[in-house]
């Protein structure tokens, strides 16, 4: 059994709207103090509280200008387009919907993509790829990337990341990408953790081609993808993820002459009417070195969740089989992942993954058809084949007279001046600036990442 490297509880789906978020922060407050003092401490803060795994790292847009999103138009100014033109940006959004793309979209360094600001349901944008390709220390947390089945677009991804650095996508919907719901290449220092990918769409169905080094993927849901959930060609941890109805592949190897790394740690794959194959893994040659402890694979559709822990044996098939490694390979991230047990992570998954603060009709879907444990669920060419975009509801912002993107009653009751901008991008005593507390004060309740003088290293498997 892998024990946990650092514990939270539960995300839960319903947040109160201004909670205080400085008690989940109080153990970097001497973090805080020594900088404040002019001495720097031997570790930074993570991202934010809960921030996991290679990309945790990040300070996106920290103490930048803050950019609101005002309208949902494809460009000009308040649009998405321009928020993420320039570096060092928090952007916040003051409406919720669908942004319709009529291009690409280019992430800027630096940047901070607060997507639980929208109210409503939410933020997302549809029709064309959003890209991180070449960009550095970028965050991105609660938005909805759909690519769908826009002409000419037929090797586009939902989420382009090519030769990035320092990347975390947090809570992001992830889906209908043409070629691969996300590609991924020559990158490295990446987390996605508690992401909704899949549902690929023609010509490919796939969820990720991964040929980066130090990548984490924790807590996601991987559903509806023909495979490639993802394709393991880099230096990868893969630890709590479920994966659902694959068609003829769930979680491939490399299978090149190319040393590839992959821990795969407690994850639960439940096979689905699609599932062409019943190995939820495949296409492992020599060359791909794996760890793999605490997974299992449910193969009967419905009942419970009731599956068998996966064997070194079943990732073998007519192409070879990889190098077994007797313990997890990666060197630590800064900030470890959690390691439940796998049917824990299934639960966390089912509660939390993807843009879940207010989840739209396609995520509760597919939420809906991986709980269902193998009895419903389709592989899919147009997203029309499930009744298309559908709508993401808007809603009315909270005033913020001062527009430095924390509301009026949130700063009188945290005892900061909602007409003085200026103290927006002050530290707080966490270390976080005070809009940063805000921001995390907006999503469910996750303690602080574990210290690295905390970190425990992942067990040897026995």
């Amino acid at each position: 059994m892998i024990p946990p490297i650092a514990r939270h509880p539960s995300h839960s789906m319903n947040p109160p709207l201004f909670k205080s978020a400085r008690s989940s922060l109080a153990r970097w407050s001497g973090l805080a103090a020594l900088a404040l003092l002019g001495v720097t401490p031997a570790f930074a803060l993570p991202a934010f509280p809960g921030a996991e795994g290679f990309g945790a790292a990040a300070t996106g847009g920290r103490g930048g200008e803050i950019y609101h999103v005002t309208n949902l138009d494809d460009s000009g100014k308040g649009s998405f387009r321009d928020a993420v033109s320039k570096p060092h940006r928090m952007v916040v959004f003051d409406v919720g919907g669908y942004i319709d793309l009529k291009s690409a979209v280019q992430i800027a360094d630096d940047i901070t993509i607060a997507g639980q600001t929208a109210p409503g349901q939410g933020i997302g944008v549809k029709n064309y790829e959003v890209s991180v390709s070449k960009g550095k220390n970028i965050i991105v947390r609660y938005m909805r990337f759909r690519l769908g089945l826009t002409p000419k677009e037929e090797k586009k991804y939902s989420i382009g990341c090519a030769n990035a650095d320092t990347i975390l996508f947090d809570h992001c919907s992830i889906e209908w990408g043409r070629w691969d719901c996300i590609g991924m290449e020559s990158s490295k220092n990446l987390t996605y953790q508690y992401c909704i990918i899949g549902e690929g769409i023609d010509p490919q169905r796939f969820g990720c081609i991964c040929e980066s080094d130090n990548v984490t993927f924790s807590h996601d849901l991987w559903i509806n993808d023909e495979s490639r959930n993802p394709k393991a060609k880099g230096t990868i941890q893969y630890i709590n993820n479920v994966v659902y109805n694959w068609g003829v592949g769930g979680l491939v190897g490399g299978h090149s002459q190319a040393d590839h790394t992959l821990d795969a740690i407690n994850n639960y794959f439940i096979k689905g009417p699609s599932s062409v194959k019943s190995s939820p893994v495949s296409e492992y040659w020599p060359s791909d070195k794996v760890y793999q402890a605490g997974n299992y694979v449910k193969l009967t559709p419905g009942g419970t969740l009731d599956g068998r822990l996966l064997k070194d044996g079943d990732f073998t098939d007519s192409g070879g089989s990889p190098t077994f490694l007797q313990k997890a390979s990666l060197a630590a991230p800064t900030y470890p992942v959690t390691v439940d047990a796998a049917e824990a992570a299934f639960a966390k998954v089912i509660a939390s993954a993807g843009c879940s603060i207010q989840r739209d009709a396609i995520d509760q879907r597919l939420i809906k058809e991986a709980q269902s444990l193998g009895a419903n669920g389709k592989l899919i060419k147009d997203p029309a084949e499930v009744g298309g975009f559908g709508n993401i509801t808007g809603g009315t912002a909270l005033p913020d007279s001062d527009k430095d993107g924390i509301p009026d009653a949130w700063e009188t009751a945290h005892g900061l001046n909602p007409n003085d901008p200026s103290d927006a991008n002050k530290l707080d005593p966490s270390g976080y600036t005070n809009l940063e507390v805000y921001l995390n004060s907006l999503v469910p309740a996750a303690a602080s990442a574990t210290p690295p003088a905390a970190a425990t290293a992942v067990a040897s498997k026995k």
